[in-house]
């Protein structure tokens, strides 16, 4: 069974596009199925695979998420990228109108969920890129997951605001995701020769403690490039300091996963 990461953090800038299509790129190159869904109305992640406008016959997340009846087939909403093993549920501009939609529509807070749901058989992981807010798609996506990635940058307002997901965390929890765990927080556009780079990312690893990832993504042009050639940097740049982040972060993820999968075995065992 696959399990299910949504990447958020209401602040918008913090890497959570980048580390999802890089980090999806590098599992799948670790002989992984991967699925990538696109949350967010800015298409971001949709164009740096290279699908800009792009979407099945069924149409984009936006149509999936509003359908009146229940999907038969989730997978076709799903399109092949130029990864091998790499998928992805698109987005486009309609995805605003969910926002407002969902409010009138039964179970709106799980319709993420329950179009995901039966696609976990099909994939090792299912990667969610989150929009910068903490809206009913973010809440979508927080409540479809089994654990969240929070990235952060490292800069000085860093920790600001993580009052409001941690206590967002805490009610999805509460209220509708028994079970969403932190997967772990991953330090972002970290620039080591800066005295305010070092002071955060203590700072973070002073709260955060062993939920923060060991791996660090640098501040790196290649990163920002990218997009614009519609590829994940590892596509782009194999060997820029960025690539080589996201190849050691994937590394991680499948550790940690693998960790959570044995634990919960030996509990149900």
């Amino acid at each position: 069974m696959g399990r299910i990461l949504t990447i958020a953090n209401q602040k918008g800038g913090v890497g959570k596009t980048t580390t999802a299509i890089n980090l999806a790129t590098a599992l799948a190159l670790a002989d992984r199925k991967i699925l990538l869904v696109d949350m967010d109305p800015q298409g971001n992640l949709t164009s740096g695979v290279g699908l800009k406008g792009q979407s099945a016959p069924t149409g984009t997340i936006y149509q999936a998420l509003t359908a009146p009846e229940p999907i038969a087939d989730p997978l076709s909403f799903a399109l092949e990228t130029r990864v091998n093993g790499l998928w992805l549920i698109p987005a486009d501009r309609n995805l605003t109108g969910a926002e407002v939609e969902l409010v009138t529509l039964p179970n709106r807070e799980r319709r993420l969920r329950d179009l995901l749901e039966p696609l976990r058989e099909g994939f090792d992981v299912i990667l969610i890129d989150t929009p910068p807010s903490l809206g009913l798609l973010t809440l979508n996506a927080l409540v479809a997951a089994d654990a969240v990635l929070i990235p952060l940058n490292c800069e000085y307002f860093a920790l600001e605001g993580l009052a409001d997901l941690v206590a967002t965390l805490r009610r999805v929890r509460g209220a509708l995701n028994p079970s969403l765990d932190i997967a772990g927080v991953l330090m972002t556009m970290y620039d080591e020769r800066t005295n305010l780079g070092q002071q955060v990312a203590r700072d973070i690893r002073g709260f955060f403690k062993d939920r923060v990832y060991a791996t660090v993504i640098p501040r790196n042009i290649r990163l920002g490039e990218a997009p614009s050639h519609g590829l994940p940097a590892i596509l782009y740049d194999v060997k820029s300091r960025g690539s080589e982040a996201y190849l050691a972060l994937a590394r991680e993820v499948l550790a940690r996963e693998s960790a959570v999968l044995s634990s919960t075995e030996s509990s149900h065992g």
